[in-house]
């Protein structure tokens, strides 16, 4: 009887070894409405699409569309040569600034399958699309908790003795404001009367502005730590604190402190991560198990490791014992729901301009 079991889980391992060797292989393209090197949020969703081609799951394309004003005409006609040529199984693409052409194209191409990450605007109109989303305001609050805990810590090079902190956004929309909701009431619990200087860059690669931005956070309104996020603009900030020799500089989507020059990395204290490389390897983790989401809405959240905060390197060095506990127990009020945090988006959706104006310096 023994053997005859043994036998039998024998061919068991056998058929399961099987059958991952031979999991479908899928041809992925990926469609960038900006450039890759930003450092952040494409650079993340990359980050997921190469790790599955290594383990060789995908085979990917990444198509670079460009990200300004003069490139975006080209967004809607790649999206359908694409998927006119039937080359892919799937066609990744991102942002709030995709939806509309997505939308035009996947409904002309009905068989054709597709992901859009960090937008939810035609959820279940296209039975060929799923949506992922993240819950960034879920980590923003874990970050309004550090930055407000930092910022008072004067032992520390370049914290002043106000509590004033900024955020540097991209374009002043929903999701971008689901980062900003988070980061006010995280800093709010630490410190009812913190100050957080807010500034938009409408865009996601002007690294002029957003150092303009900084320079004045810093020198006008006593800023020693700023939070950009706005892409590869965001960094313009890390730029403004590097000059100034005053501030400090969080990351946003990637762990920054690995990708910035060795100068700016130094003075990274954390990242908020939008881990989209992970959701991607979640989908085709899915896919491979026979769970598919097509035409609805997937959010992920801390509990799924969609989004989260760096707690090694700088934040490790520099952060307190006290600050490092503050941080642990707002992630465990979260998960625990305890805490729940506002959102920027949907029917449900804070009051962000009275949440931003009345913490404004």
């Amino acid at each position: 009887m023994k053997k005859v079991f043994a036998l039998i889980l024998a061919v068991a391992m056998i058929l399961t070894l099987s059958a991952v060797a031979f999991a479908d292989t899928y041809n992925v393209a990926y469609l960038i409405n900006g450039n890759l090197g930003d450092k952040s949020f494409f650079d993340s969703a990359e980050s997921g699409l190469e790790k599955l081609a290594a383990d060789g799951r995908i085979e990917f394309t990444p198509i670079e569309m460009g990200g300004t004003d003069e490139d975006q005409p080209t967004w809607l006609s790649t999206l359908y040569d694409v998927s006119e040529s039937e080359e892919y199984d799937v066609i990744i693409c991102g942002t709030y600034q995709m939806p509309d052409y997505l939308k035009e194209v996947a409904t002309a191409y009905p068989d054709q399958k597709y992901i859009i990450f960090d937008d939810n605007t035609y959820v279940g109109e296209n039975s060929n699309v799923l949506n992922l989303t993240y819950k960034q305001n879920d980590m923003g609050y874990l970050v309004g908790v550090y930055a407000a805990s930092m910022t008072t810590d004067t032992s520390l090079d370049k914290m002043n003795d106000a509590a004033v902190v900024g955020f540097v956004g991209g374009v002043d929309s929903p999701v971008i404001n689901d980062f900003l909701i988070g980061f006010i009431e995280g800093a709010q619990s630490v410190n009812p009367d913190i100050k957080i200087d807010t500034r938009y860059t409408n865009d996601y690669v002007d690294t002029a502005i957003a150092k303009e931005y900084g320079l004045s956070m810093i020198n006008d309104n006593n800023c020693d730590i700023i939070w950009g996020v706005a892409g590869n603009a965001g960094n313009g900030a890390a730029e403004a604190a590097l000059e100034t020799g005053k501030a400090w500089f969080i990351g946003v989507d990637s762990d920054q402190e690995l990708t910035l020059s060795p100068d700016l990395a130094a003075l990274t204290l954390t990242s908020g991560l939008k881990n989209i490389g992970n959701s991607l390897v979640w989908v085709f983790d899915e896919l491979d198990a026979g769970k598919e989401y097509w035409g609805t809405e997937v959010t992920l959240g801390l509990a799924e490791g969609g989004v989260g905060i760096v707690t090694d390197k700088n934040f490790d060095k520099y952060a307190s014992d006290a600050t490092k506990a503050a941080v642990a127990a707002a992630e465990a009020s979260v998960l625990a729901g305890d805490i729940v945090v506002d959102t920027a988006i949907g029917a449900n959706a804070a009051d962000v301009v009275s949440a931003r104006e009345a913490v404004r310096p």
